[in-house]
């Protein structure tokens, strides 16, 4: 099967829609295919951040990814900064990107208008982002609608270094997650449920307790009406709730509602069962925590793992672009 990539920024919590978005489908196909799952600490330095609190959720989220059932053993799972190949070749592949195309980018447009001192690095980390990729020989990258132009400039400059200097790199493929990673905000169902969110009240958090994810359920913004149907735009409140009820139970949302007469009865239907999904996960996630070296040692044998594959690639990249003799 082909090689798939995967990237876990620690800035914000994880959530409910990442956990079906890209948690699950990696301990889905971990078995049975090629898998790489990151923790993209770098990535979380393109904004003001708190430095504690990235080593603090490097650390959490691998932890959560243990405790979701990714298995070491059968994928390779390390913290980006650890393999300092991701940022030679970013440096490598900056030397073939233009500044028009890294401008263009719509995250570092929209990203750059909300503040007043821009970093260089929201500008570069698309390039970094394709280091990420083209490091491992990655043939699909599941990515919502967000990051797909991303992936592009990945490939565009895969393409332009193949055809300048020698046939480096796989050219990478965007590929849509499972449905259930358009899980949108409880409180905003017009808005996707994100890691970043101004406000917890619509985020149902992998680590929030059962009593606060119930309350955070019963509260959730309906529609006008009492008809509980799947009809996204019409009514995008109701949707949801059917939505992560079917990531949940693996029922199609449109057949989950011919079983609710009330808006009620569904939300205490999808309390129920985010509640059943999560809680086994945070049960692992806290005999894990107290055993914090255990992880930090899974880290590292995955870091040596990844060298292993990202050194001969930059070396290939170095020696076709002209810094070592080939």
């Amino acid at each position: 099967m082909p090689r798939r990539l995967t990237g876990f920024t620690p800035s914000g919590d994880l959530h409910i829609g990442n956990y079906f978005g890209a948690i699950a489908p990696i301990v889905a196909r971990q078995q049975a295919a090629d898998t790489v799952a990151f923790i993209s600490d770098l990535h979380a330095l393109t904004l003001e951040h708190d430095p504690a609190e990235v080593h603090r959720r490097t650390l959490e989220f691998a932890t959560l990814l243990l405790a979701a059932g990714a298995d070491p053993d059968a994928c390779l799972l390390m913290v980006q900064s650890h393999v300092p190949e991701h940022t030679e070749l970013h440096y490598l592949l900056e030397c073939v990107a233009g500044y028009g195309e890294a401008s263009r980018m719509i995250q570092f447009k929209e990203k750059s208008r909300r503040q007043e001192r821009v970093r260089l690095s929201l500008l570069t980390y698309p390039v970094l982002m394709a280091a990420d990729i083209l490091l491992y020989d990655t043939d699909e990258v599941p990515v919502g609608e967000d990051q797909r132009q991303h992936v592009e400039l990945a490939r565009d400059l895969a393409q332009r270094f193949n055809s300048r200097y020698a046939p480096i790199f796989t050219v990478p493929t965007a590929v849509n997650p499972p449905v259930a990673a358009r899980i949108m905000d409880l409180a905003n169902p017009s808005d996707k449920m994100s890691k970043s969110a101004p406000s917890p009240a619509g985020v149902l958090r992998l680590l929030d307790p059962p009593e606060v994810l119930r309350r955070k359920i019963m509260r959730a913004v309906t529609d006008p009406g009492t008809t509980v149907a799947y009809n996204p735009e019409a009514q995008p409140g109701v949707s949801n709730l059917l939505a992560i009820l079917s990531a949940c139970t693996g029922t199609a949302p449109h057949e989950l509602a011919k079983n609710f007469d009330r808006y009620g009865e569904l939300k205490q239907a999808v309390a129920d069962a985010v509640v059943a999904t999560v809680t086994p996960i945070q049960q692992r996630y806290h005999d894990l925590s107290r055993h914090p070296e255990h992880v930090r040692d899974i880290l590292r044998t995955g870091a040596e793992r990844a060298r292993d594959l990202a050194t001969p690639k930059v070396l290939a990249a170095k020696q076709a672009i002209g810094l070592v003799p080939a």
